[in-house]
């Protein structure tokens, strides 16, 4: 019996998406910290070379999130191949391992409206909470555009203006954001965000 080809999938130029992937029976991708760096440096490469602009990110032990805008019709694809093919390849040769590093092919959640970008930015960047514990700040968790956003040193951080926007009428709005997402998730915005996260895989 012939093996069904995976549908192709249609990624609109000019949209945002909460983009996600894990490792494969949940098992870790990153191991040490050269490792979260390596994917940072290929991501910030190969967001140039197929025009995405990255809004938020968050690189955990297990899985990541990116919620980024694709600006060319399609590229989304190519990005995301090229990230994952070539980071899976770097941990199999530096850890000499074989096999599938990721679950499944990446997940892409389609972003309509300003509060859905604001709410999945809060969701992706309140992700370390949990391993950070009580003593220490999402701030201090090095693997996530939250840093970049309380200082404005943006690094991997590409299109940031339609996250700060909306917090820059009545202050700063790097402080603004903080408190923002500091505040977590309440009932109806963690309501809204279910079908946009990891949980849904």
């Amino acid at each position: 019996m012939k093996a069904m080809a995976t549908p192709r999938r249609f990624f609109p130029a000019e949209t945002f998406y909460h983009v996600y992937n894990r490792g494969n029976w949940k098992e870790r991708i990153f191991f040490e910290p050269r490792d979260y760096q390596r994917f940072k440096e290929r991501a910030k490469k190969y967001k140039t070379e197929y025009s995405i602009e990255i809004l938020a990110y968050c690189l955990m032990p297990n899985h990541f999130h990116f919620l980024l805008k694709q600006k060319s019709e399609q590229t989304l694809p190519l990005f995301m191949l090229k990230l994952c093919t070539s980071y899976a390849k770097y941990i199999n040769i530096k850890y000499q391992k074989v096999g599938r590093l990721f679950q499944d092919r990446f997940q892409a959640k389609p972003i309509e409206g300003e509060r859905y970008l604001l709410w999945l930015s809060k969701y992706i960047h309140l992700n370390p909470k949990e391993i950070l514990g009580k003593k220490n700040d999402l701030a201090d968790y090095p693997w996530s555009s939250y840093p970049e956003y309380l200082t404005e040193k943006f690094d991997l951080v590409s299109g940031q203006d339609p996250i700060l926007y909306p917090f820059s009428q009545t202050g700063p709005s790097n402080q603004k954001y903080q408190d923002f997402v500091e505040a977590g998730l309440s009932q109806k915005e963690s309501e809204a965000i279910t079908d946009l996260t990891l949980e849904s895989l």
